[in-house]
């Protein structure tokens, strides 16, 4: 059921989170991670008519928001980040996946989704370059941790930031060089929340109707 599920990621951003927590048991699964998975299935059924649809000339620029809970995997104590990068008013890229060490902050577990999501929004900027061409502007992306982007721009290091494996510095060469640019968001704002734990049921509509989720109907 997980595997045809994983098949529904392609155009269905709103299953990414649920569906990707149940696929880390899915070498020991017990009664609860079933009915978690038969839960994704009724929300699925009621939901059948939802998806993406991409219009012609709804804006061309690429905005990406990452996010990232803090320790929210029981088990190991790690955290999960996340990303969605959208041209114009719909979503196009979309992760959900669990961060590779422990973190000992926010801060930490919100720059590393940063830095995540930085290598996302520089390969999608090629490719829309060799698409039409055009020179690559600097790609914006909204995070809700101050101290994180504080941290992109700081290249001075102290004991917040000692720790952090060295792999993830990058960023704040893609900040100093302008290709990435981080700018602050509210938690209300955060549409990558969607991606990072659960929510309720109004904050998890308003996110799937920001990443331009919309019913036949509506097109029809």
């Amino acid at each position: 059921m997980v595997g045809c599920l994983m098949y529904l990621l392609a155009t269905r951003p709103d299953l990414a989170f649920s569906v990707c927590l149940v696929a880390r048991y899915m070498e020991r699964p017990t009664e609860i991670h079933m009915a978690a998975v038969k839960r994704i299935l009724r929300y699925l059924k009621g939901t059948t008519s939802y998806g993406l649809w991409y219009e012609r000339g709804k804006g061309d620029e690429l905005v990406g928001w990452s996010d990232s809970d803090y320790a929210g995997d029981i088990d190991d104590r790690r955290s999960t980040s996340g990303y969605v990068f959208m041209i114009g008013t719909k979503a196009v890229s979309w992760s959900s996946k669990k961060q590779p060490i422990v973190t000992l902050s926010t801060t930490e577990a919100e720059f590393i989704a940063a830095a995540g999501s930085a290598c996302q929004g520089v390969w999608l900027s090629r490719i829309l370059t060799a698409i039409d061409a055009r020179k690559g502007n600097c790609i914006t992306i909204y995070c809700d941790n101050s101290s994180s982007i504080k941290l992109s721009k700081n290249l001075v290091m102290h004991g917040r930031s000692k720790h952090i494996d060295v792999r993830f510095h990058f960023l704040r060469d893609l900040t100093k060089e302008g290709i990435i640019q981080l700018v602050h968001c509210s938690s209300f704002e955060q549409v990558a929340d969607i991606m990072t734990k659960p929510l309720s049921f109004d904050s998890f509509s308003r996110n799937r109707d920001k990443m331009g989720l919309c019913t036949l109907e509506l097109i029809n």
